[in-house]
């Protein structure tokens, strides 16, 4: 039991290291001005995949699985469609 609880405060402090590392690569990148706006056509066409792979995965795997698969579509769909106005022409 003891070993389990280093190995998850172990994983943890990774986890936080990463996020302090990209949270830096970020800031530093905003600062200089070379950030680039997000292909909000792209969240909604991963919405759209990710909606009905989560209903197939409801109905046949596993129930949790296919929710937040559904879940995810749906928050991709919304980004995307919120941001609607942003889309890329081609």
């Amino acid at each position: 039991m003891n070993e389990w609880i280093l190995i998850s405060i172990a994983l943890v402090a990774i986890l936080v290291l990463i996020g302090v590392v990209l949270t830096l690569v970020f800031w530093k990148k905003k600062k200089e001005g070379t950030t680039k706006e997000p292909n909000y056509q792209a969240f909604f066409a991963i919405g759209i995949v990710w909606l009905p792979v989560g209903v197939v995965f409801m109905l046949t795997v596993n129930t949790g699985l296919g929710i937040a698969f559904m879940g995810m579509g749906v928050v991709y769909l919304a980004i995307g469609l919120a941001n609607r106005d942003k889309w890329k022409k081609k």
